[in-house]
């Protein structure tokens, strides 16, 4: 399967440009023979809302008028796309992503995981378990952004299946270390394809540092883009390659398998409640 990543700059508050320019990418990549593209975090609104009042009249159903849009662009390039976006939902904004193929909206994702920064501010926390959503090519999970600090939300979709993992992204400067070492970290550990799709650009005073990548079971990195200009990722992923998590290095000597080797009875420390308050919940 043949999957491409579009790093590209965003404009804020301007859904009907953004929108043209996904569209007009997703015909570039499907004319390059990618089953799959993955746009950046709030790829269709822009991220850096300074209200949850500013951001409603931008946020909109799944589906909707946006991602009915984006299928019909689906079907006739014969083609998926995982774009991220602002969904309303009752009286609820969630920072989103979803994965649409020519049949339709597949899955989608609310953002577990909220930093104190632009449209997480105001947003409300994801309220869905993490799920594997099974495209025709291979097993998808969808994580956003911030979530990729938190190794278990990938390991959770890898036990329930997941071949890659897709993380629309708006890293600022500062994530450097993220973008750099932990998709690499993600994809090693659970012995999955990660894609993880950066944008580039200003937004409110924030520098977006690009450094998109798509990264191997193994942890070497197939593609990678810049830090500063809009490109284009392609990388061919073998979903055969993911689901053998046993690595015979030395047969009967040296044999790695990261998921037959858990202890689990030893982890409940992890999943414990605590007590400690983000600083973007009162």
């Amino acid at each position: 399967m043949k999957i491409a990543g579009v790093q590209m700059n965003v404009s804020l508050m301007a859904k009907e440009e953004n929108l043209n320019r996904i569209i007009e990418r997703m015909k570039e990549t499907a004319a390059e023979g990618a089953a799959l593209s993955v746009f950046p975090e709030c790829a269709v609104t822009g991220y850096c809302f300074e209200s949850l009042e500013e951001a409603i009249p931008y946020a909109e159903t799944i589906p909707g008028p946006t991602t009915k849009r984006l299928q019909e662009i689906c079907r006739k390039l014969n083609h998926s796309v995982v774009v991220g976006m602002l969904e309303l939902a009752e009286q609820s904004v969630y920072n989103a992503a979803v994965l649409i193929t020519p049949e339709g909206v597949l899955g989608s994702y609310r953002k577990v995981h909220l930093p104190f920064l632009g449209v997480d501010r105001f947003a409300t926390p994801g309220d869905r378990a993490f799920e594997v959503h099974a495209h025709p090519e291979a097993n998808i999970g969808l994580n956003i952004c911030y979530d990729s600090a938190f190794p278990e939300s990938s390991r959770a979709m890898t036990l329930q299946g997941a071949d890659l993992i897709v993380l629309p992204t708006n890293w600022p400067s500062g994530a450097e270390c993220v973008a750099e070492h932990a998709i690499n970290i993600r994809a090693m550990e659970n012995g999955i394809y990660y894609c993880a799709i950066n944008r580039v650009g200003m937004e409110r005073g924030f520098q977006f540092i690009g450094k998109s990548s798509i990264c191997a079971p193994t942890g070497e990195t197939l593609a990678c883009a810049s830090g500063t200009e809009e490109e284009v990722l392609y990388a061919m992923i073998d979903p055969a390659i993911a689901r053998n998590k046993r690595v015979d290095r030395v047969p009967e000597k040296h044999v790695i398998d990261r998921l037959a080797d858990r202890r689990p009875e030893m982890y409940g420390k992890i999943v414990e409640p605590h007590g400690l308050q983000p600083p973007n919940r009162s």
